[in-house]
């Protein structure tokens, strides 16, 4: 094994978008499959507790940092070929962010993926949280995948079904697997419909930079109440009000409720930024505040969306 694949002591506070917590014992970017499985391997022969980083866009870690390893995989290969006479399939390693993979897309006359312009995080951290903006899933457009056994270091390929997706979640839960590759089944289009999808992407990433703060973040940090979570209704109709945000608007926390550097975004009531001299023990004693109003006044209890990465016990509520 290359002795530069596995570094010591790197910092973590540069590699997620909270721009907060410790450092990794050890850290690892492979830039192919092979050193992939070697940085596994590492990780199996000394029993360390294991981390697969993206671009840290939905993750909050720990102040001490991680005790384990923390494998950034920059795997970047994209490539398409033809499906059928409307449709192609397009291939992009774990390492690749969204933004590139819409890009390549739209150069190349496929549309579809566009509907997730302005989302930050690369195709391994899309897949494994099945990312979301209104009613697209990104498991709409998933169509194989390769992955990559914690242990062995067996590749397999998947088709959708078993990723047993669901809002926010996936097998790559579970921990056992990590993606290697994604495979997108997606609509050929002509230049002038491409054109109109390369306009959608513009102003979809307007619309969500108008709408949500964009650095210092880690996006929604509670994930919407599932149906058995609530009683209450949106007014007219027999649907349940599963949405956080207006639980958390009710409160009036947006952009007044604060701890240390940490702070709710005056754009969102579920989005906490860091000021700027913010540790993750600041946004964890927010969160935990804000958990606390909500539980008080509705008598439910949020849950977050933002991965909780390096704690030695559950910090929330």
């Amino acid at each position: 094994m290359q002795k530069e694949l596995i570094q010591e002591n790197i910092p973590l506070h540069d590699k997620n978008w909270f721009c907060t917590g410790g450092p990794a014992r050890f850290y690892a970017e492979p830039v192919n499959i092979e050193e992939f499985t070697q940085s596994l391997e590492f990780a199996n022969t000394r029993k360390l507790p294991l981390f697969i980083l993206g671009k840290g866009a939905n993750i909050l870690i720990g102040d001490d940092g991680f005790a384990g390893l923390v494998i950034r995989p920059n795997l970047q290969k994209i490539s398409h070929q033809e499906y059928n006479k409307t449709h192609a399939l397009v291939h992009a390693q774990a390492g690749v962010s969204l933004e590139n993979l819409i890009n390549y897309c739209l150069e190349n006359n496929i549309t579809g993926l566009e509907e997730f312009s302005g989302i930050p995080g690369t195709i391994g951290g899309s897949v494994y949280i099945n990312i979301h903006y209104f009613q697209f899933f990104l498991s709409d457009f998933l169509y194989k995948a390769q992955v990559i056994h914690k242990k062995t270091g067996d590749i397999t390929t998947v088709n959708k079904n078993w990723f047993n997706f669901g809002y926010d979640k996936s097998k790559l839960f579970e921990k056992e697997y990590f993606l290697v590759q994604a495979t997108f089944k997606l609509k050929k289009a002509t230049p002038l419909e491409s054109s109109y999808a390369a306009g959608r992407n513009i102003e979809i990433i307007r619309h969500r930079n108008a709408r949500y703060p964009n650095s210092h973040t880690c996006g929604s940090f509670f994930r919407n109440f599932l149906d058995s979570e609530v009683t209450l209704t949106i007014a007219g109709t027999d649907k349940k009000m599963i949405y956080v945000g207006y639980y958390l608007d009710k409160l009036g926390v947006k952009g007044a409720l604060s701890f240390g550097g940490a702070s709710v975004s005056h754009k969102h009531a579920n989005m906490i930024i860091n000021t700027g001299h913010a540790t993750s023990g600041d946004i964890i004693h927010l969160a935990r505040d804000m958990q606390k109003l909500v539980q008080k006044k509705f008598g439910i209890t949020p849950k977050p969306e933002c991965q909780l990465i390096g704690f030695k016990k559950y910090p929330l509520l």
